[in-house]
């Protein structure tokens, strides 16, 4: 607030001085200049009034006059400010019972010890322009953009002069200031922020007459832009008086004369230093999880309470002590335990992560659903650190119980050497150690399982140095391990594809290119259904493919047609102006109508950035027998195998086995219940943003958003030898809540806003194949179940003392569901099966 005046009074006159840069400003001896200050805050949504926003405004007199003047040098001056008279009170006309101030003193409002501080006079030196010794200064240089230091930094300025008129813009993007907080991993989840910054300066005999600024800072979610705020910070500066001041002191040293005022005065630089706030009247961390841990049961996670929870104590985890944590952790027994493991690893603080590393006991293999929980929370992780990768490479290092929690930790660290490597991080110690880890594991792994296990890894990771080996084992894997590598390629950048596959190819000694890839789309058809579409899926195919390609011997239907019946869907989910969503649907069935895989995709994404949400893929083979058809050919000697593999938030999970071997098949077949088998359950959180804006008044505004979800994707397998049937089924269920809350937080009022939006949505995926007859009939149905969507905005302004105003609005409305179409024929086979069950289920037997 202070420093703030000491810009305004300090820059016009130097500026004034670059016309005639044989003086600098100078303040008349003798004289006492009276000013007034106001400095006012609004916060609302960007398309809110100004006569509905939250906020206040402070206003005040300000006196000046000099103190000292160098006897050597004219320009070399003691300057005096002192400010008094002050008042705080609402920017808007308000009844007296939504006005927080009304009857309140400035004393009581900012209490008396504050505000006699707030009056105590300030002194600066002032030189040519320049305050010293560390307060305000510019570089000397001509009009244009000079570099400015003040409350808000080191920043970029533009200057343009009219008669008496200057403006000043500063650019507040390039303004260099320590900064706290973070944002959110991916571009599509995060906040987008636009600033602006413009004072305008009148001037009369080369001195201030008038200032006025405003910044205005709007903040944005870039995937739901109607989530959003705006904050506009106004200041104004008026000379009201001149007269007769106090007698300038004689002296010849400044600091001499600095003591003679005031032996107690301290030098205090102008740029703002971070201050941590502390929550008032907040609850316990004990005491917040016993409000909430019923949201966060099992049978709840679908709601969006569960995720509104969720959120909420996410933000008190972050204040908590690693010992406050570990007592929660210990002392719940129950099955909201590993929600609570969520939402402890989502803090991503140094505290929360220690406390899991100690509760969680890697050697026990009974706790795995609790460890398996704490890994996936990490590759989620919003902005995860090199502490945390370093953590699970050391516990991948050592003694780890159970194989299947062994595979997801390195799946995961792939997950975080992405992450980390997308932030500019792959230079980091530990992003070195894992990729040596991933690498070297997957270029000496012998056993079939190990061989996966790194591939997993790598296809998160995606290393451009790991191509060679994708390649290698796209071409001579067997089924399963050719196919996730070929998975694995399909996510790379072109650019990577590109380079890479030409400086492999020319590495193959007395091989020529061009039958290289002759012999790698020749192989498409047996050794893998989709490396095919690896190789020809870019925009541009390069020439050496087109030239392939016109060999007869490779481009012919049957080379490139999968064996049996195919299928290949792709639509809208939801369309927007601000993003989208797509489905695409890949389903192979065998020639006796078997499912052999099934590929679900949900993607994300807008003009700038893209997410692969989620994908759930049901592979199948050597199920034949169980209904005395014959295998496709080539794979006569196919172990049965039924399993589930899924992507989520652009994180690779560990897949999951239905079974594995004829034994294990019928076993499952006959003591099966129908209940679908879970995927994936859990709290994660998507968006977490969280930033502080120091404004150019001296009060700083915080600016926090974070999004969860609670999420549920179970999928399963149905056989009836009775009705010669199959079916299999994908449930995605969710609750998704956005919550932004930006304030003003100063020690004597807070004023802010709070704008969230929830819904709860199912997506059912169902295909069922009927095998009594041929051709057999195949239906797939794509529906998302009817749903709500809320949004709530909540302004408020409070005081220490308890007293507040609120105004809280919202509107609720219902999202209709919907069936996705797919194509005609479908449909009409969707209508022979269903007539068919409905005949069965009336027919006696």
């Amino acid at each position: 607030f202070l420093l703030t005046f000491i810009t305004f009074i300090c820059v016009i006159p130097w500026m004034e001085s670059q016309y005639t840069v044989t003086t600098g400003p100078r303040i008349n001896n003798d004289k006492l200049y009276k000013f007034t200050y106001s400095t006012e805050v609004l916060i609302d949504r960007v398309k809110g009034l100004p006569e509905d926003s939250a906020g206040y405004r402070i206003s005040s007199g300000v006196d000046v006059n000099l103190v000292w003047r160098n006897p050597n040098n004219d320009d070399d001056q003691l300057i005096k400010i002192m400010i008094k008279d002050v008042k705080i009170e609402n920017v808007n006309e308000r009844p007296a019972a939504k006005n927080i101030f009304k009857g309140k003193h400035s004393a009581n409002i900012i209490g008396k010890e504050y505000l006699s501080a707030l009056q105590r006079p300030v002194v600066l030196q002032w030189t040519r322009g320049k305050v010293s010794p560390y307060l305000l200064k510019f570089k000397h240089i001509p009009w244009g953009s000079p570099e400015q230091v003040d409350v808000s930094g080191k920043c970029n300025v533009t200057y343009h002069a009219r008669e008496s008129q200057v403006t000043k813009i500063k650019a507040l993007g390039t303004c260099e200031i320590e900064k706290t907080g973070f944002i959110s991993h991916n571009e599509l989840l995060d906040v987008s922020t636009k600033v602006t910054s413009a004072t305008i300066y009148v001037l009369e005999d080369s001195f201030i007459k008038s200032v006025r600024a405003e910044e205005n800072h709007v903040l944005s979610l870039n995937f739901q832009q109607t989530t959003n705020a705006k904050i506009v910070s106004k200041q104004k500066l008026e000379l009201k008086s001149t007269e007769a001041g106090p007698r300038v002191i004689a002296g010849k040293q400044v600091a001499s004369v600095i003591k003679t005022l005031d032996s107690n005065y301290i030098a205090v630089p102008l740029v703002a230093e971070p201050v941590k706030t502390e929550c008032k009247n907040c609850p316990s961390i004990s005491e917040h999880w016993q409000a909430i841990r019923k949201q966060l049961e099992p049978e709840n996670l679908s709601k969006a309470e569960a995720t509104r929870s969720f959120l909420s104590f996410i933000q008190n985890l972050r204040e908590a002590t690693k010992e406050e944590i570990l007592q929660i952790l210990r002392s719940e027994r129950n099955a909201v335990l590993p929600q609570l493991v969520d939402a402890v690893t989502s803090a991503q603080t140094p505290a929360s992560l220690e406390a899991m590393l100690e509760f969680l006991d890697f050697k026990n293999g009974s706790s795995s659903v609790l460890q398996e929980r704490f890994l996936y929370a990490c590759g989620f992780a919003s902005h995860p650190n090199e502490l945390l990768l370093k953590s699970l490479i050391n516990r991948l290092q050592g003694q780890i119980a159970n194989s299947e929690i062994r595979e997801t930790v390195t799946i995961i660290v792939g997950a975080l050497v992405k992450k980390l490597c997308d932030k500019g991080g792959c230079k980091l110690p530990a992003v070195v150690r894992a990729k040596k880890l991933i690498l070297g594991g997957l270029d000496r792994a012998k056993k079939e399982d190990d061989v996966k296990m790194y591939l997993l890894a790598v296809k998160n990771a995606l290393l451009p140095e790991a191509i060679p080996l994708l390649l290698k084992y796209a071409e001579s894997g067997d089924g399963p391990i050719s196919n996730i590598a070929a998975t694995s390629l399909q996510r790379y950048d072109i650019s990577f594809i590109t380079s890479e596959v030409r400086r492999f190819t020319a590495r193959k000694k007395g091989q020529e290119r061009t039958f290289k890839i002759k012999r790698k789309l020749s192989g498409a058809h047996s050794s893998c259904p989709t490396s095919f579409q690896f190789v020809l899926g870019t925009d541009d195919p390069n020439k050496m493919i087109r030239k392939v390609l016109k060999d007869m011997v490779v481009h012919n239907y049957d080379r490139f047609s999968k064996t049996g019946s195919s299928s290949a869907y792709s639509g809208y989910v939801t369309r927007g102006p601000d993003a989208s969503s797509t489905y695409s649907l890949d389903i192979l069935y065998s020639g006796s109508g078997i499912l052999r895989s099934s590929n679900m995709n949900i993607f994300l994404f807008n003009k700038n950035a893209q997410l692969h949400a989620s994908q759930v893929v049901i592979e199948a083979q050597g199920l034949e027998s169980i209904i005395a058809a014959s295998a496709d050919e080539g794979e006569e000697n196919l172990e049965s195998f039924a399993g589930m593999s899924a992507i989520l938030f652009d994180v690779q999970l560990r897949p999951i086995t239905f079974f594995q071997g004829y034994g294990d098949l019928m076993s499952k077949m006959f003591s099966a219940t129908g209940d679908p088998m879970n995927v994936v359950k859990g709290l994660i959180l998507l968006t977490d943003y969280s930033q502080v804006i120091q404004l150019q008044s001296g009060l700083k505004a915080s600016a926090e958003f974070q999004g969860g979800l609670a999420i549920d994707i179970s999928g399963g397998m149905e056989f009836s030898l009775w009705y010669r049937e199959s079916k299999t089924s994908v449930k995605n269920r969710g609750a998704m809540v956005v919550a932004g809350n930006i304030f003003v937080d100063s020690f004597f009022v807070k004023a802010g806003m709070e704008t969230s939006f929830e819904t709860e949505a199912t997506l059912n995926f169902i295909s069922t194949v009927q095998f009594s007859e041929y051709p057999f009939l195949v239906c797939m149905q794509m529906d998302k179940i009817e749903s709500p969507f809320r949004q709530y905005v909540t302004k408020y302004e409070s005081l220490p003392s308890g007293k507040r105003y609120t105004s809280r609005k919202g509107k609720v409305k219902l999202l209709a569901g919907s069936e996705y179409p797919l194509h005609q024929e479908n449909s009409n086979m969707c209508r022979k099966v269903f007539s068919t069950e409905s005949d069965s289920s009336d027919s006696w037997f």
